[in-house]
């Protein structure tokens, strides 16, 4: 039996380091479809997904070089204004949709990191992969084999002084 969903959740950090292994056109189905499962505001769904590989993954790299390179493999998750439903909810929805990636990467052993798309690399981004004007590039989520198997392990993040009980403060 697999790890309960409380083990995946915590368990879960952020890889930088890949291994050159390709990603399996399933696994990355199988993270997209996490994705679209992800809630979104009155179930608008404000997302489109662009998976990037090769060549036009490279170009990427070069235009937002805060996201790690090594990866095969990255899905740039982005939001659909056209398909807003609340206005303003579109950045709710993406976040949803890619901590959802994130997850399930882990669960399939896989490792992945949450980049951001820079404000003012956005039209760059736009005009290399076509994006129409109504998608704006949220985040970029690179996906391969974790370089290092022995990575530290997942400890826990709790602090009970960022609770704060009917009131702030109040413990």
């Amino acid at each position: 039996m697999g790890a309960s969903a409380l083990e995946i959740i915590n368990g879960r950090r952020s890889t930088r380091r890949f291994a050159s292994d390709p990603v399996s056109e399933t696994d990355i189905h199988d993270l997209l479809e996490a994705a679209m499962n992800a809630p979104s505001a009155i179930n608008e769904q404000a997302w489109q997904f662009v998976v990037l590989s090769g060549a036009v993954f490279e170009e990427y790299l070069k235009i937002n070089p805060n996201t790690p390179k090594g990866s095969p493999a990255a899905i740039l998750v982005c939001q659909d204004l056209g398909a807003e439903k609340a206005p303003g909810y579109a950045v709710q929805d993406c976040a949803a949709a890619t901590q959802n990636i994130l997850l399930a990467a882990h669960a399939k052993g896989l490792g992945a990191v949450w980049t951001t798309v820079f404000p003012d690399k956005a039209a760059a981004v736009r005009s290399l992969l076509g994006l129409p004007g109504n998608v704006v590039p949220f985040a970029c989520v690179p996906i391969g084999r974790p370089a290092q198997s022995g990575a530290k392990a997942a400890g826990s993040r709790f602090d009970a002084n960022k609770v704060h009980l009917q009131g702030w403060g109040k413990r």
